[in-house]
């Protein structure tokens, strides 16, 4: 895909098909999350890879509302949990960068995806305590994300379709409500 197509036709998929994502594109994947700009190029994010069908299922049901609200992650292939160590990153302006950094790395993962044609959906609806005792996280890393990774299924289910619903998913502000020119002027 041409890069703005990329961009424009990205949207968070929750109906997977079974199928499992080839090496060389989960390699891709990670490589895109890797060569992530960062705070003084310090790359303070870690990346865990679930693959294995017995720890998603755990995962689905075991993790505080993961299991309760995005349960549809039991059936994607992949998921991919966001990290990163505060202390491998800088404050500016009382702007913790290790958010900045961890988002702007799992994007470009999510985009790479996408131009392979696998599809994601960016999570931020779980415990964060019990996620990191479930895998062994130690206690300075925060979990900032996680996603599914799966090629979409042709027809999105319907709770697929209620979510979307709910969170507006396809709705986007006009661009002169969100940009300005010179000074504030929103």
């Amino acid at each position: 895909m041409e890069f703005n197509e990329v961009i424009m036709s990205r949207r968070s998929v929750r109906s997977y098909l079974p199928d499992p994502i080839p090496d060389d594109v989960l390699q891709a994947i990670l490589e895109a999350g890797r060569n992530a700009p960062s705070f003084q190029n310090r790359q303070c994010w870690r990346f865990i890879v679930l693959n294995d069908r017995n720890v998603i299922n755990k995962l689905a049901s075991n993790v505080g509302l993961i299991g309760r609200v995005n349960f549809f992650i039991k059936n994607a292939p992949l998921i991919i949990i966001a990290t990163a160590d505060p202390a491998k990153s800088g404050t500016v302006n009382r702007q913790d960068y290790y958010l900045v950094d961890t988002a702007v790395a799992f994007q470009q993962m999510m985009l790479t995806a996408w131009n392979y044609g696998v599809g994601s959906c960016w999570m931020a609806a779980f415990d964060e305590k019990k996620l990191k005792e479930f895998l062994s996280i130690p206690s300075r890393i925060r979990a900032v994300a996680m996603s599914p990774f799966g090629y979409p299924k042709d027809k999105e289910s319907l709770y697929g379709k209620v979510l979307k619903f709910f969170a507006s998913s396809k709705s986007r502000q006009d661009i002169d409500k969100v940009v300005c020119y010179n000074r504030w002027t929103l």
